[in-house]
């Protein structure tokens, strides 16, 4: 369960204080599907770079399954991070310098997995890249590099899988492969997922819907109740 409570962002900048997130409260349950959807600016990819650890709150908490996460000191949370989060970018981050199979087994060998690379071979096969293991990023396509960044963020099985915007750079057919990939990983692993997106369409494939609006909470809509893992989707 991720729970967040009265969590506040401030930036300063020219001079002045700008309030990125204002008093949010949110809790999301295990295994539910959640869009949060608002126009740009709204706070968004804040909120969850937030939960991801990525940045800290200017005040208010963030529990993970149980964990405080707003207090960690940078080394706990980076491997609590490892353990208990996927994120997905918009923009794929994969490693230039890297290979497909490579890039997956960065997450792996950090975390100590038993024969990694068998690992990463499986989750490139289950992300239909069976066959473009040893291309670097620059030889494959947008929608195959966002296909290595869902077997990259999936590879150690965290229950919480963080993901802003991940079809943004796609087309809609290719963007459209990439959702029903993550849709049916939910499926198989029951993994809490928190997707930022503009698409209206693609967040109504998700159990709930959270809009933002500078900073606030404007409304929280249950699009169906939460699923049992397996059951097929929206």
């Amino acid at each position: 369960m991720i729970v967040i409570e009265h969590l506040t962002m401030r930036l300063t900048a020219g001079g002045r204080t700008v309030t990125i997130l204002d008093d949010v409260s949110l809790e999301i349950p295990a295994k539910q599907m959640v869009a949060i959807v608002g126009p740009s600016g709204s706070g968004k990819s804040t909120l969850l770079g937030l939960i991801a650890g990525l940045d800290r709150p200017t005040s208010g908490v963030i529990t993970l399954n149980g964990v405080e996460i707003t207090r960690m000191s940078e080394g706990p949370l980076a491997r609590f991070r490892r353990a208990q989060i996927g994120y997905i970018f918009q923009s794929f981050h994969l490693i230039p310098t890297l290979t497909a199979l490579e890039n997956v087994l960065v997450p792996l060998e950090l975390a100590g997995i038993d024969r990694p690379t068998e690992h990463a071979r499986e989750w490139l096969r289950a992300v239909g890249l069976a066959d473009r293991v040893d291309h670097y990023p620059v030889q494959l396509s947008g929608g195959e590099q966002q296909r290595v960044a869902v077997a990259r963020a999936f590879a150690c099985r965290p229950p919480v899988l963080l993901a802003d915007e991940p079809t943004g750079n796609l087309d809609s057919t290719t963007g459209q492969q990439v959702m029903d990939l993550l849709l049916s990983l939910h499926r198989d692993h029951g993994t809490t997922l928190v997707l930022v997106t503009h698409d209206r369409t693609l967040a109504s494939l998700m159990h709930r819907v959270v809009a933002l609006r500078d900073g606030r909470i404007e409304s929280d809509d249950m699009i169906a109740s939460p699923r049992l893992v397996g059951e097929p989707p929206l």
